[in-house]
């Protein structure tokens, strides 16, 4: 790939950094809504954890998606932004050329992003997303089953991410890791093109065309109102991802994804698929134009630049 350029992957490396600091508390209240029972509404959520858990609750799983999060969003931004390079230079002919953004390009890049994402993706959301459920009540976990009721103070399924890496791969397989990928897949592929197309063309809309690239104040809204529209409109299938996920931490429930649509309509009806819809949009907003931020100043400081460059 012609013009290849590691700055990319160090600069989403400190952005995906900067999103889980700022978004984990709402990503742990949008997992417990979707793939919990027992909470009315986003509000009810947050009550019951912080009476429950106090606000360390909020950060349960933290420290394994600081690490291997931040990983995976500098994949998912390398990967982006050096295939619409490739792509829209050889759409040009010249190595050296810069032909300008194209929608295709970055349609393209987008999906191969969103693709890419679920190799890496899928075990670091299983973790967390077990490491955040496994504190819930037996009852409320496994809504409708007949098995044993597992006091709220008894012992935590899972003693940390190594634990839970360990005990997933000795009961499930290597393929347990993957647990919902098909789901992930769904939602990230058209999530992801839903993720950086406006970004990128909400910033040169509010960027004055006399500057060089967008303000930082461009990069910061532009990013958040990206965020909000991607993790809004894929909430459908996130609620169907963080069910086949969360299933296992005490017994299975799901046999794949249409058994997973099929099991959640049947018992709660349509709008269980638009569980945490608030709490996703909202949440979107903050994480990603922290994302955005961290990516663009990290890689204009890597690249000695002084205007910011979109991904």
């Amino acid at each position: 790939m012609g013009n290849f350029q590691l700055e990319d992957f160090a600069a989403g490396w400190i952005g995906g950094a900067a999103s889980v600091i700022v978004g984990y508390p709402l990503d742990t209240v949008k997992t417990r809504l979707q793939a919990g029972v027992g909470y009315r509404n986003t509000f009810s959520c947050i009550r019951m954890v912080y009476k429950r858990e106090s606000v360390f609750g909020f950060f349960k799983g933290m420290s394994f998606p600081l690490a291997s999060i931040a990983v995976y969003n500098s994949v998912v931004f390398g990967v982006f932004s050096n295939t619409e390079r490739f792509l829209s230079q050889h759409r040009c002919g010249e190595p050296e050329a810069d032909p300008g953004r194209s929608l295709s390009d970055l349609l393209l890049a987008s999906m191969v992003a969103g693709m890419v994402s679920v190799g890496l993706g899928g075990p670091v959301d299983l973790v967390k997303i077990r490491l955040q459920m496994q504190t819930q009540p037996f009852r409320e976990a496994n809504h409708g089953l007949k098995s044993r009721p597992v006091a709220l103070g008894e012992q935590a399924a899972y003693h940390g991410p190594i634990d839970c890496i360990a005990t997933i791969v000795r009961t499930e397989g290597l393929a347990g890791l993957y647990r919902g990928a098909s789901a992930m897949l769904l939602r990230d592929t058209p999530g992801y093109c839903l993720y950086f197309i406006p970004y990128v063309f909400l910033s040169e809309w509010i960027t004055p065309e006399a500057c060089a690239g967008p303000s930082l104040y461009a990069v910061w809204l532009a990013g958040g109102i990206a965020g909000a529209i991607s993790w809004g409109t894929a909430t459908p299938m996130d609620v169907v991802k963080s069910r086949l996920q969360a299933d296992g931490v005490y017994v299975n429930k799901y046999n794949g994804v249409l058994d997973c649509i099929s099991q959640s309509y049947r018992q709660e009806g349509l709008r269980v698929f638009f569980r945490g819809l608030t709490v996703n949009a909202v949440r979107g907003f903050p994480t990603s134009a922290a994302m955005f931020l961290g990516y663009e100043l990290s890689l204009k400081a890597l690249r000695g630049d002084h205007t910011v460059t979109s991904p």
